[in-house]
Parts: C-alpha cells; structure tokens; sequence
C-alpha cells in the first residue's frame, strides 16, 4: 500500500529527525548491552517493527563492528483479538535463524500504544525459548497502556489522545520516513 499518496495528518518527525532517534535507540541498546553484544538480538516485530530492528542492526554495526542478528516475529496468531480482526487473518513470516535461549533480546516495533502487541510478542517468542531477558525498543511511545508493559527504549514520547492515530512511515515500504499524527477520523483520508 502506498501511504504517501495519500498520507494524512500533521508530521511529528521527518526522516532526519527519525534517524536521529534511531541513533538515541542504538546508544541506548549500546549502554545497557555493551559486554554482551556477541550474544544480543533483535527481534522486529512484523512489520514497521522488522524493518526498525534492522536499521538498529546496521547501526549498531557502525558503532561497534559487532554484527548483531535480526530475527523477524509475526505475532497474527498471538493476538487477543484474532477473531475479531478477520476470517482467515493475514500471517507474514516469522524468521528466528538463531537460538534464543538464554540470549538477551531486544524487541523492536514502530508504536507502543495499548501494550497488547508487545503481550502477544513476548507470548510468541517464549514459545521459541526462554531468553536471557527481553528489552524492549520503540520508535514511538504514545502512551494509553492497557497492560503493564513499558518501553525500555523510546525514540520519542508523543501525547495523543486514545482516538489518535499515529502513522509511521518507512521508506523501505512507505516511500518515506515520516510519523504523522491524525484524527481518527482521517482514516478515510488514506
């Protein structure tokens, strides 16, 4: 779907600016993981989520000349509201090339917003193993929790209301990089 034809809403971040808070993930992943970044992972979830957790990898690459896997999660299944959504729901790919069993993961997704996403990722991947610990990483955190689930690295913090919608696009599938806030409402706009 091409969302810049017809993006709606007012831009929070432009591509530098996404890119600036892609480097404050990255030093941040650096900091806490410094002395294990032989065993550290990322696990992006599908599909903005797999597309940052790569950025992150190249990054850290930069930074450190450690190559730093990347694993992709599709969480279709995990979902609460699976029913609900359609069906026969849409399931992309999951791609774990490496263990990770006592490993330190960090999971990697565009927006934080009701924590239910981030619920049926950590459901996922412990059906694949039992990690060392689980970190996880946003692009945006917009706040309006519904479980108790945290970013443990944020790019940016937004205030919204609950009926906003925020829209990260990414140049690899959205032509762009942007993050656009809207009503609701918009949504016919797209």
């Amino acid at each position: 779907m091409n969302r810049i034809t017809t993006a709606a809403g007012r831009v929070v971040l432009d591509a530098a600016k996404i890119e600036q808070k892609v480097q404050l993930l990255c030093q941040a992943i650096i900091k806490e993981f410094h002395k294990d970044l032989g065993k550290l992972a990322l696990v992006g979830i599908q599909t903005r989520g797999a597309y940052l957790a790569r950025r992150l990898a190249r990054q850290l690459h930069e930074e450190t000349g450690k190559e730093v896997p990347v694993g992709i999660l599709d969480i279709t299944l995990y979902r609460d509201d699976v029913h609900d959504i359609a069906a026969q729901p849409e399931v992309k790919e999951t791609d774990l090339s490496f263990d990770i069993v006592d490993r330190p993961l960090v999971l990697v997704d565009d927006v934080l917003f009701t924590g239910r996403t981030v619920r049926s990722a950590m459901n996922a991947l412990i059906d694949y193993g039992r990690p060392q610990c689980i970190r996880l990483a946003v692009l945006v955190d917009r706040g309006h929790r519904e479980l108790p689930i945290g970013a443990d690295y944020a790019g940016l913090v937004l205030k919204t209301q609950s009926d906003d919608v925020v829209d990260v696009n990414l140049k690899e599938i959205d032509e762009e990089d942007s993050i656009r806030l809207r009503k609701y409402e918009d949504r016919k706009a797209r």
